[in-house]
């Protein structure tokens, strides 16, 4: 249990030396309680204090870090039930599902859909992350195909409970850190043995919330806490209600024992069902899966369940922004019109979309507007004709034109003539109100 301000001050020095960045020891363990501040900002903190506090101190849920290098990806280490009641930290991360029943057609045409779905949305790069195997009892082909997959350089999750396939496997990729799923009763000491010589994170499997929480505390015992929790892949409610139950212990209850990240197989709950699989992956991305399995992956699925995820793993105090820059549609030429627009990332898709639509060259400049909306932006002085101005001239239009037009929103009219100010020789336009009259006003446009 995670110890109170005043037990964490007691094994303070009670100095009140301030170097901690606080004016006494009691604001500094206050901090320290809430989790806001390491207890190592304490210089004059005694070893032997500090190790008690250490796991104390620790978060509830342990973050679990998976892959390496530029494929090194952290599970858990969340702090909230809710996104509101602060924000989630890190994402839930997507699987493609493989088997050694599978043959070379559907295993060629999953690993092409990995390949072909992976696009950039606001910044983030959107693709699946790990390629889930799971062994049915033909161990040649199992091998074969994990050597297969991996030039997909992705992270693996080794579904297999035989611990001498295991074996074999895991030494195929244990130098990219996996997930080897297939810890039981039946075989946990021998699969933590083999997860601690590999460097792995081990999976553990129990039919039921009580037995998956005595078999956690049995691989504690064993010293392995690398650790991640099958919710289950049989009964949709239950396997919500173990997902749920797992976060609510663990940082509710404050029992970290469930304080690890979980994996949900939701292709085996959908039972074949593509539209259901769809369905359940977006409700454990919100509640709270670490890895959503899937049994392929295609735009029809991807883009909605991708959008959900980077909505939900962002910080809601923090709004969602592109990169201010110029952005170039059907081939702009010197003579093409520049229209203005906010790097909030809701207006930019909105107006993005209607200027396709539109199919006319043009140049679309997003300036430095604090990710707010363009009525918003001008209201607090983020939109306002120097910043205009001064993204003109620093984006290398003016040099680049032969006729230079800037169109501005309609919403923000009134900047027209400081800007004719601020860029002397532009054409300063006032632009439609709507994005949706974006089209006709382009292409009427002389």
């Amino acid at each position: 249990m995670a110890l109170s301000g005043i037990e964490i001050f007691k094994l303070t020095p009670r100095k009140n030396c301030k170097e901690c960045g606080f004016p006494t020891c009691m604001a500094f363990a206050m901090k320290v309680a809430s989790g806001a501040v390491e207890i190592e900002k304490c210089p004059h903190i005694s070893a032997e204090a500090k190790e008690k506090l250490a796991e104390a101190t620790a978060p509830l849920m342990k973050t679990v870090k998976i892959g390496t290098g530029d494929y090194e990806h952290a599970l858990g280490g969340e702090t909230v039930l809710f996104r509101h009641e602060k924000t989630f930290v890190n994402k839930t991360l997507f699987a493609v599902q493989f088997s050694d029943a599978m043959d070379d057609d559907e295993l060629a045409r999953r690993m092409e859909n990995i390949k072909k779905v992976d696009y950039e949305r606001i910044g983030e790069q959107m693709h699946v992350e790990i390629v889930a195997v799971k062994y049915t009892g033909n161990r040649s082909r199992y091998l074969d195909i994990i050597k297969r997959l991996k030039e997909l350089q992705k992270i693996f999750v080794l579904v297999c409970d035989d611990v001498d396939a295991a074996t074999e496997a895991a030494a195929l990729v244990k130098e990219t850190k996996p997930v080897l799923v297939g810890a039981n009763n039946d075989n946990l000491e021998e699969m933590v043995k083999l997860a601690k010589e590999s460097g792995i994170v081990l999976g553990l499997n129990a039919p039921g919330v009580e037995e998956m929480y005595a078999l956690v505390e049995k691989t504690h015992q064993l010293g392995y806490k690398e650790l991640i929790l099958n919710a289950g892949s049989e009964n949709m409610a239950k396997t919500f209600e173990n997902a749920v139950e797992f976060r609510r212990t663990a940082l509710v209850g404050q029992d970290r024992t469930f304080g690890y990240p979980s994996i949900v197989f939701v292709n085996e709950l959908a039972k074949g069902d593509s539209y259901l699989q769809t369905a359940l992956a977006a409700t454990f991305i919100m509640k709270y899966g670490s890895i959503v399995v899937l049994d392929d992956i295609t735009y029809a699925n991807a883009l909605p369940l991708f959008a959900l995820r980077q909505n939900i793993f962002t910080d809601p105090q923090k709004p969602m922004r592109v990169e201010p820059k110029v952005y170039e549609f059907a081939n702009p030429k010197e003579d093409s019109p520049v229209l203005v627009t906010v790097d909030f990332a809701l207006t930019y898709f909105v107006v993005s979309g209607e200027i396709e639509r539109a199919k006319v060259p043009v140049y679309l400049l997003v300036p430095d507007a604090g990710g707010l909306s363009v009525l918003t932006s001008w209201a607090a002085g983020k939109l306002s004709a120097g910043v205009i101005a001064n993204a003109i001239k620093s984006s290398g239009l003016e040099e680049k034109l032969n006729r230079k037009r800037l169109i501005l929103p309609g919403k923000v009219a009134v900047l027209k003539g400081d800007i004719e100010e601020e860029l002397p020789g532009w054409e300063i336009i006032v632009g439609p109100s709507e994005a949706m009259q974006i089209p006709k006003f382009l292409n009427e446009l002389n």
